[in-house]
């Protein structure tokens, strides 16, 4: 979450700038049209839709891509039909992995994401044997380049649930429906180098391992996240 180790490093940068982004914007848009599907496609008037697009655009998705997601999936004629399907288990080292996929073959997803980690030394568990391990919260991280007491401040105004000095970043957690209001709020006050800005799943605790076996764990993290149907991968792995 945080950046300071390269690993979170490398993981910020492969999804801003890299020749992955083309990817994750198909994922985004996937997750922008089934919140919009059979709407009107006014994020005002869906919760759900607006979340997404805040993902979007804390991913840097240009504003075209999100109004052509949008437009694909209005109306009640839409196609699309992919499910949501959660799966959770293990990585190597005891790391506890969440899984969200969205799909259209259940079958197809369920293996890739099975043999991805039996490949990688983890293994899949059952319903609720780590989503437990996870509280829903929101999620901003702003670049520390501005003072940390004003970033308190206006985080504590806002009804944040903590902000945390993290050195290069400030990072501040939210109950996932005040979400908007304390984002709102940075804006208003002129910030809004949001390095990250959504509702997601965090951790109630990490686990510290070593080098080798961080790398070891990150490269089943990176597998899965480059699976099509996978939309987000969640761990408890202190980077």
């Amino acid at each position: 979450m945080s950046g300071h180790s390269k690993w979170a490093t490398i993981h910020r940068k492969k999804g801003l700038i890299d020749a992955e982004r083309g990817k994750i914007f198909q994922k985004l848009a996937k997750e922008i049209q089934v919140a919009a599907k059979g709407t009107n496609g006014d994020p005002d008037m869906n919760p759900g839709l607006r979340m997404v697009i805040e993902k979007a655009r804390s991913n840097n998705m240009p504003k075209d891509n999100i109004e052509k997601a949008i437009n694909k999936a209005v109306g009640n004629s839409s196609d699309i039909n992919y499910v949501s399907i959660r799966y959770e288990g293990y990585a190597s080292h005891g790391i506890a992995v969440m899984i969200d996929t969205l799909t259209d073959n259940k079958n197809r997803t369920a293996m890739l994401v099975r043999s991805t980690l039996t490949k990688f030394g983890g293994n899949l568990g059952t319903d609720g044997s780590v989503s437990y391990l996870f509280k829903r919260k929101g999620v901003i991280e702003i670049e520390a380049n501005n003072n940390f007491d004003t970033i308190m401040e206006i985080a504590i105004n806002a009804d944040s649930l903590d902000c945390l000095d993290l050195g290069d970043t400030y990072l501040i957690y939210t109950e996932p429906d005040n979400f908007l209001n304390v984002k709102e709020a940075f804006e208003k006050n002129g910030i809004t180098d949001f390095l990250t800005s959504e509702v997601t799943y965090v951790p109630d605790n990490k686990i510290t391992l070593s080098d080798a076996e961080t790398e070891k764990v990150m490269n089943l993290i990176t597998a899965l996240e480059d699976i099509d149907d996978v939309s987000s991968v969640y761990h408890n792995l202190d980077i």
